[in-house]
């Protein structure tokens, strides 16, 4: 684990403590997708707001996360991570794309983002723009008919610059055996790659290649709560906040993981 990817951990532990609510596990195994898009492949700046690259949270329980980058980043000041889920606050668990700036869709409701992302690539297409636009979708997410529809109709459409990355963290195994993704996503069109989501490196490897001739999938296999013994391991922490001793122990174990 980078020390990145570490810091983004406990700020965003920090926040579901002031805030006293999270989904911590879901949010932790999305981590290093977060870094690397923001990091080393998107272009985003005020100066440029058409031209820019587009990154749409369809998977809202990582929301925490966005916000935090978006703060480190300097869209947001970083004393108002602190006032999350307060009344009147700009900072929730999923994010209001008419308050926060970069926000490019409300999340919340699973299976939306996904379909707006794809109108996105079209439009950009269309009007001649040469911004890409990355998704970011949860496993139990692609449950959704919504998710398979968009698909159809990217490969249909060849939306080259439309990249699908799939947090695949399991979360749906026990209730729906979702099989192959990669295989499922080539047969709609897609170059579809599976790549280890903690692998900061191999995700930007995957994430940053252009479609040559449709959409691109990038299946990244991570496991809930990475970065955090506890959270990987009690499932208890599904959706909670951490105490004022929990969080002590919880960003002790971050600091300490491997």
């Amino acid at each position: 684990m980078t020390e990145r990817a570490r810091a983004l951990r406990k700020t965003i532990l920090r926040m579901a403590h002031a805030g006293r609510d999270a989904n911590l596990q879901s949010v932790f195994s999305s981590v290093e997708i977060l870094r690397v898009l923001y990091d080393r492949i998107l272009r985003f700046s005020p100066e440029a707001p058409a031209d820019r690259d587009r990154f749409v949270l369809s998977k809202g329980q990582s929301t925490m996360g966005l916000l935090a980058i978006l703060a480190e980043k300097g869209f947001i000041p970083e004393e108002e991570l602190w006032t999350a889920c307060g009344y009147d606050s700009r900072i929730s668990m999923q994010a209001d794309r008419t308050k926060l700036p970069f926000v490019e869709i409300s999340a919340g409701s699973l299976g939306h983002g996904f379909p707006m992302a794809a109108g996105m690539a079209l439009g950009n297409r269309i009007a001649g723009r040469p911004g890409r636009v990355f998704v970011l979708a949860g496993d139990g997410e692609m449950n959704e008919g919504t998710m398979w529809e968009t698909a159809l109709f990217a490969g249909s459409e060849a939306l080259q610059r439309l990249t699908l990355i799939v947090d695949d963290n399991g979360s749906i195994n026990e209730m729906l055996r979702m099989g192959d993704l990669e295989e499922k996503l080539s047969a709609f069109g897609f170059e579809a790659e599976t790549v280890n989501g903690h692998d900061e490196d191999a995700l930007y490897a995957a994430i940053s290649r252009v479609g040559s001739a449709g959409p691109r999938a990038v299946i990244a296999k991570t496991v809930r709560g990475y970065g955090c013994r506890t959270l990987v391991e009690d499932r208890s922490w599904f959706h909670r906040a951490p105490t004022d001793e929990e969080l002590t122990a919880l960003l002790e174990e971050v600091d300490a993981y491997e």
